[in-house]
């Protein structure tokens, strides 16, 4: 078995859609089949699960230029710290985490209760603390406001778009809050806001954003109660933890390697991103009960699909699915009967596959995960440069597949140049 990690892993490796979301709320998706399927039957089922609080959404910033000279486990060691930190001063201040932290996300809820001042003093200092501890900064979204509690992950308009601004539109270091925050202020707060350029709430559910730029700082965080939602198995947490995220030298590469030939396994990952089919004129609890109920139905053709040995079905989460072949003769086979199957239920998909040394296995809430280049590389082929319907192999996936009505493709992707087939 080789254990030899790729010397360059694009950040995109950690950074999936939706990295913090659970399993799907298969109970609510039964509810819904059996409803009328109304906009009246959407807000009576989601009606029992709202919530009202502040989301707390991180993304991380300065990954690409450190990740470029890291192996994978060195690379989870960065984002743990930053994780660490969120985690224990969120909790000093009352919140929650939400769903698994996977890839370089995290998310926290806090209850209306909370006093602002209260979280974002706590923020500002666990800002600090990353910055003062971590090689990596985090940009911070805020948004108090409504949401769908389902089996532990947050949805709805404002969920989504809470997490698209810190995702895609904060810079490390960085915490912005929506107006909704900032209102919730104490008069003589004491913080120095500014409005976030580019953001002034004509658009979207979250109205204006603001920087805040200084403020009073929480005191020292209590250590957590337990680790945050890891998405490894426990034992190789433990062993993690071990690396120390501060220093590349030989010792932790050296460390790294043991690591690496102790828990990496060489595996073929099917990544398939399922198309949405909203039409746009539908009232969001339908739109979002419908992406529900079309996730459970792909979750449902994919296990009916995915052979008895060999293969396990790792996570349906939102549009996104993701397998993992012990081998890459049978994971071809299944990505075109599974496209094939999903477009005789009236769902389009785009399907990447590739090989190579992942980390997988049981979470300790039960789930499965998995990462590693090979995650990034289905990503690349599927999500970023594939249109809807297609299929896309990787070389390695390639020399073990049988290539008829496969196409030959070359693609740059942010100075890198990617060859896999496509069909």
């Amino acid at each position: 078995m080789s254990t030899d990690l790729p010397a360059r892993h694009d950040p995109g490796a950690f950074d999936l859609a939706r990295d913090a979301a659970p399993g799907l709320p298969l109970t609510l998706v039964e509810r819904w089949r059996a409803s009328g399927r109304t906009a009246a039957d959407a807000r009576r089922l989601l009606g029992a699960h709202v919530t009202t609080g502040y989301s707390v959404v991180s993304d991380s910033a300065g990954l690409t230029r450190l990740s470029r000279s890291l192996g994978l486990l060195e690379v989870l060691a960065l984002i743990d710290g930053p994780k660490r930190v969120l985690h224990a001063y969120g909790t000093g201040a009352g919140g929650r985490a939400v769903g698994v932290w996977a890839a370089d996300n995290a998310q926290m809820f806090h209850p209306a209760s909370t006093g602002a001042g209260t979280l974002l003093s706590a923020l500002l200092r666990a800002q600090d603390e990353i910055g003062r501890t971590c090689r990596i900064r985090v940009g911070i979204g805020v948004h108090h406001g409504d949401y769908y509690d389902l089996d532990g992950g947050l949805y709805g308009p404002e969920a989504d778009a809470i997490e698209h601004l810190a995702e895609n539109h904060t810079e490390g270091g960085e915490i912005a809050v929506t107006a909704a925050v900032a209102e919730r202020l104490p008069t003589g707060h004491g913080f120095v806001l500014r409005r976030k350029d580019g953001h002034d709430g004509r658009d979207g559910p979250l109205g204006a954003v603001y920087r805040v730029l200084d403020g009073p700082r929480a005191g020292d965080a209590a250590p957590p109660g337990g680790w945050y939602p890891i998405p490894y198995p426990a034992a190789f947490y433990e062993d993690l933890l071990r690396l120390d995220p501060q220093d590349a030298g030989a010792q932790d590469a050296g460390l790294a390697a043991t690591l690496a030939e102790k828990h990496l396994r060489e595996r073929t990952v099917v990544l398939v991103e399922r198309g949405e089919a909203g039409t746009g004129n539908d009232a969001s609890e339908v739109e979002l009960l419908r992406s529900l109920d079309l996730s459970a139905r792909m979750r449902e053709i994919g296990l009916r699909l995915l052979p008895a040995e060999g293969a396990v079905e790792v996570k349906v989460a939102g549009p996104l699915a993701i397998y993992l072949f012990d081998d890459p003769g049978p994971a071809v086979p299944f990505a075109l009967d599974l496209r094939a199957a999903l477009a005789e239920a009236g769902m389009t998909c785009r399907i990447g596959l590739d090989s190579g040394p992942v980390l997988s296995g049981r979470t300790p809430d039960g789930g499965h995960d998995v990462a590693g280049a090979p995650v990034n590389q289905a990503s690349k082929m599927a999500q970023d440069l594939a249109a809807p319907g297609l299929v896309c192999l990787s070389e390695a996936v390639a020399a073990h597949a049988d290539l008829d009505g496969f196409a030959l493709v070359r693609h740059a992707v942010s100075g890198v140049d990617l060859t896999f087939y496509q069909n």
